[in-house]
């Protein structure tokens, strides 16, 4: 939130500096983590190696169950009229029919 109020709101400017600051701190680079994060133009993930990823249909999912949920959320973004917080919850739904670690406990943040 602060490189994006830094940045005026722009994401792809404030991931890279995220990055950028993941990249050369002495314990933040130690993670392994993924972040996904999104605007009304852009999806990105962003990686603990300080990686800036943008997917070409602008369709992200990170975790365990990420591939089951991306896959379903292509598909019902492709043939569906369903909103777009309807294919998160079906896709997130899918995702954790199928993957051992990912739960039905699914809490959804919109702003």
């Amino acid at each position: 939130e602060d490189h994006l109020e830094k940045h005026r709101g722009n994401l792809e400017r404030a991931a890279v500096e995220l990055a950028r600051e993941w990249r050369t701190d002495k314990y933040l680079r130690q993670l392994e983590a993924l972040l996904a994060v999104l605007d009304g133009k852009s999806s990105l993930i962003i990686s603990g190696s300080g990686e800036v990823i943008e997917p070409d249909d602008g369709i992200v999912a990170i975790g365990s169950g990420g591939s089951y949920a991306l896959a379903a959320a292509r598909m019902l973004v492709k043939h569906s009229t369903l909103s777009t917080r309807e294919i998160v919850e079906e896709s997130l739904r899918t995702a954790a029919g199928i993957c051992i670690y990912t739960n039905t406990n699914i809490v959804i943040e919109e702003l």
